[in-house]
């Protein structure tokens, strides 16, 4: 008896007979973006009211003992709900969406359109020294996931609703649609064709207006234009660009670091725990404005217009009514953001380094221009004004996106007249930290295993296949005591010129290629004169089960070889890979990705 058809099912049949594959793509769009909206707006709802209830009555005059204790709560409270309800890794979410679509067709699992939302909340509303962007781009690309893999579309689909999920998260989360777009090409490395731009568009759009719908009009960040930006400045500007790309280097270098210390601790949870709550706890009690997102600290930065102003980022901390410590306090809470953020996801929380990149600008662009007027060097530098092309340029640095940094600020600050020394930075800050670290903070990791998306199509084409998929492990072992008689008669019954020699473990001894002993194979009167081992030779090269397939194509151009074996860590024989087979996918996997 046959299974009633699923609505899922029945959605399909209906989509199929009246509207198009391009037309059923935009109309999802439209709803991821819809979805993506109100995930960000019920994340940082819940981030607001967390820390609105926890911070209610500190005192701005002096010191405040809780911040020792709500980060600990925090994070704590976030690596059980991981740890017994999410059961999953969900730490660095948009790497998560980077390995996804190189690896995973672009699938991603369907706790993760919730997962980060509720860990991320208890985090940061609890003082995690993190951002919810990250955890809100994986959400939206989770949602696009999973209504690809609900309605069956196919994979390079499937990598267009993954964009369209991050585009809106980040175009929800700032109102800012074209930084959607472009973050959704600099970081994820989608493509932007014809194919892809509608739909990326659509949910940016739709993201934008609904989050206009759900909160007001009100922006993230608040800023006006005083002085307008001079050509006097370029000099200063580019300073400041070089200085944000040495920050941005800082800030990746010194958080892949403390990631590793975290890392070698293992399972061991409980110590995670103490460690980062210790670390982050204590930074945030000498400096609350490394309490959550650090919006507000921004805010003041962007605001600010005489030195009573500037000096409320001191309130809550030891350093209140000292306005003389003020570029000493900016200074070290530049410093240490690095550490609380690490800290806060070593020790089991759950947040993103988007906000921690636009906090460390808006202080280094502060203190840089606070420095520069100080020492009277040439024209006066607009603090709050450097404080914004800040922001900027450690954006376009830490994630390697100048363009979202760019159109990012502009967008969330309406500061559209700032666009030339936005670019000035933004570029500056790039080109200073390429020298040092060619892959964002994002991708490094997967760089370093050759599993990166990027838009060179023929990378992007070897990244993307699979090199288990290729595999032919249909195969005739040999023993290496095998007579040639009998050798010949295993030949005989299979469909391949070669045989792989294997010992009673199924290691790879070497193998026996027709081509190579057609001179004795039909000499009956050798038949029981050699051995297989006599006529094995070793493989031109072997391949590994975890090699990138740059190096297996690398490896077949070098030997010129038309199969090479695949083996494991220990040697045994996996298979084979054939280089007619790899190329016949390599070519069809090229076609398609540049069909529009």
């Amino acid at each position: 008896m046959e299974a009633s058809p699923t609505l899922t099912d029945r959605i399909n049949l209906w989509r199929t007979k009246y509207v198009s594959d391009r037309q059923f793509l935009l109309i999802l769009s439209f709803f991821v973006g819809l979805l993506a909206a109100v995930a960000a707006f019920i994340l940082h709802g819940l981030i607001n009211q967390i820390e609105r209830l926890l911070t209610a009555g500190f005192n701005i005059r002096s010191f405040n003992w809780l911040y020792l204790v709500f980060p600990v709560i925090g994070i704590y409270l976030t690596s059980l709900f991981v740890r017994y309800v999410v059961k999953d890794n969900i730490s660095h979410g948009i790497t998560r969406i980077l390995y996804a679509i190189s690896r995973k067709q672009s699938k991603l699992r369907g706790h993760n359109c919730w997962s980060s939302v509720i860990a991320s909340a208890i985090t940061i509303g609890f003082g995690g020294s993190v951002g919810a962007e990250a955890p809100i781009v994986l959400t939206g690309s989770a949602i696009g996931s999973n209504l690809g893999q609900t309605f069956k579309l196919d994979g390079k689909t499937m990598m267009v609703l993954v964009g369209c999920g991050a585009s809106a998260a980040i175009a929800g989360i700032f109102k800012a649609p074209m930084a959607g777009l472009v973050f959704t090409i600099e970081v994820l490395m989608i493509d932007l064709t014809m194919a892809s731009l509608m739909p990326i568009l659509i949910s940016s759009v739709t993201a934008t207006c609904f989050t206009y719908i759900l909160v007001g009009s009100d922006s993230l960040f608040h800023f006006t234009l005083d002085a307008p930006w001079e050509v006097e400045r370029v000099p200063a500007t580019i300073l400041l660009g070089i200085f944000c790309g040495l920050v941005s280097l800082y800030f990746i270098r010194l958080m892949t670091a403390c990631e590793n210390v975290f890392r070698k601790l293992g399972e061991h949870r409980y110590l995670k725990l103490a460690l980062g709550g210790l670390l982050l706890s204590s930074l945030i009690f000498l400096f609350p404005s490394l309490y959550g997102e650090g919006y507000s600290s921004i805010n003041i930065l962007l605001n600010g217009r005489t030195e009573a102003d500037w000096n409320t980022i001191l309130n809550n901390s030891l350093f209140y009514g000292h306005g003389d410590w003020l570029m000493a306090y900016i200074g070290l809470v530049l410093l240490t953001k690095v550490f609380a953020t690490s800290a806060t996801n070593g020790g089991g929380g759950c947040g993103g380094t988007f906000a921690p990149s636009l906090f460390i600008g808006a202080f280094a662009g502060f203190f840089f221009s606070r420095l520069w007027n100080i020492n009277r060097i040439s024209i006066y530098l607009p603090e709050k004004n450097f404080a914004l092309l800040g922001m900027a340029g450690v954006m376009a640095g830490v994630m390697h996106a100048p363009l979202t940094g760019i159109f990012l600020i502009a967008e969330i600050t309406g500061g559209y007249q700032m666009f030339i020394p936005l670019m000035i930075v933004s570029i500056c800050a790039y080109l200073t930290i390429y020298i040092f670290e060619p892959h964002s903070i994002y991708g490094m990791r997967l760089a370093r295993e050759g599993k990166l998306i990027t838009h060179h199509t023929d990378k992007a084409v070897l990244t993307l296949m699979s090199l288990d998929s290729i595999i032919d492990r249909n195969f005739t072992p040999v023993d290496k005591d095998l007579t040639l008689g009998k050798l010949v008669h295993v030949m005989s019954m299979s469909n391949t010129g070669f045989m792989p020699v294997l010992d009673n473990a199924g290691t790879l001894l070497g193998e026996v290629d027709m081509a190579k002993i057609r001179n004795v194979m039909f000499r009956i009167e050798l038949y029981h004169h050699f051995t297989v081992a006599q006529l094995m030779t070793p493989p031109a090269a072997t391949l590994g089960v975890s090699d990138p397939m740059e190096d297996v194509m690398r490896k077949f151009d070098e030997t010129e070889a038309a199969v090479l074996p695949v083996i494991d860590n220990e040697a045994h024989l996996i298979g084979y890979i054939s280089r007619t087979r790899m190329y016949a996918m390599y070519r069809k996997m090229v076609a398609d990705m540049s069909a529009e």
